[in-house]
């Protein structure tokens, strides 16, 4: 359980982080003529998901008192080395879902630009 849920608390952290990012990137280039009213939507949902993501931090560090206690119980039970390589994968689980949520945004990023680059060589259709 522990394990399935440090997935789902990493997965969670990261999808705030960078829809936050994405929010924030928008209202510092929010053009001068925008109206009051789209900065006025983009400032709550700034501020909501600043919140969700300070909620996501305290599951994550609520997550990590858990982690110290399944260790300890473990070590009741597991051979030191048995122990050392749960820890090693546990360390590695969080570090290849980064990697992973990083590899599939550039696959995302690729494939948005080809099809960028695709629409751009396609010579106008006559209407």
């Amino acid at each position: 359980m522990f394990i399935g849920d440090l997935d789902k608390v990493v997965n969670l952290l990261l999808s705030l982080s960078g829809r936050l990012a994405r929010v924030e990137n928008a209202l510092n280039n929010l053009d001068e003529n925008a109206s009051p009213e789209e900065r006025r939507i983009l400032e709550e949902k700034q501020k909501l998901l600043t919140q969700q993501h300070e909620d996501a931090k305290e599951l994550k560090e609520n997550l990590d008192r858990r982690e110290r206690i399944v260790f300890d119980f473990l070590a009741n039970y597991l051979s030191d080395e048995s122990l050392a390589d749960y820890e090693h994968f546990v360390k590695m689980k969080s570090a290849l879902i980064i990697e992973q949520r990083e590899l599939e945004d550039k696959i995302k990023l690729g494939e948005e630009q080809l099809k960028c680059l695709t629409d751009s060589l396609q010579p106008d259709r006559p209407k």
